[in-house]
C-alpha cells in the first residue's frame, strides 16, 4: 500500500479482498465473543436468583437486614387526613374523589386529599 503524490492509496483486487475479509471476520468474532459474554452472564444472574429463590423457599433471610413490617391497610370506614373545602360543596367533592379513586384504581380510603378548591373559569 504507497500512496501516491495524489494522496490516494492503490491497492489491488487481491489486497481488496484480503482487507475485507479480515475486517468481516474480526468484527463476526467480536460479536460473537459478546455473544458469549451475555450467556455467561445470563447464567450467573440466574444461579444467583436460583440461590436467592431456594433460601426464600427454605425460610432462611437472603439478606441480613431484616424486612420493614408490611403497611396494615385501612378498615373501609376510615380515612386519611382531613379534606379542606375551597368553594365546593360536599356532594361534588364526593363525585371528585370517587372519580379520582377510581380512575387511579386505588382505594377511596387510601387516598388522601388535601384540599379542593373550585376554580373560576376566566372566560369572559
Amino acid at each position: 500500500m504507497l500512496f501516491t503524490s495524489e494522496y490516494s492509496m492503490k491497492m489491488g483486487i487481491g489486497e481488496a479482498l484480503l482487507t475485507a475479509v479480515i475486517g468481516i471476520a474480526t468484527v463476526l468474532m467480536i460479536l460473537a465473543i459478546i455473544a458469549l459474554l451475555i450467556m455467561l452472564v445470563s447464567k450467573i444472574i440466574r444461579s444467583i436468583e436460583a440461590k436467592t429463590a431456594k433460601l426464600a423457599d427454605t425460610g432462611a433471610p437472603a439478606s441480613p437486614t431484616a424486612a420493614p413490617p408490611a403497611a396494615v391497610p385501612l378498615p373501609d370506614t376510615e380515612s386519611q387526613g382531613e379534606l379542606v373545602l375551597e368553594n365546593v360543596d360536599e356532594p361534588t367533592a364526593a363525585v371528585i374523589m370517587a372519580i379520582v379513586s377510581n380512575k387511579s384504581g386505588i382505594p377511596l380510603n387510601r387516598l388522601c386529599f388535601k384540599s379542593i378548591k373550585l376554580l373560576e373559569d376566566d372566560k369572559k
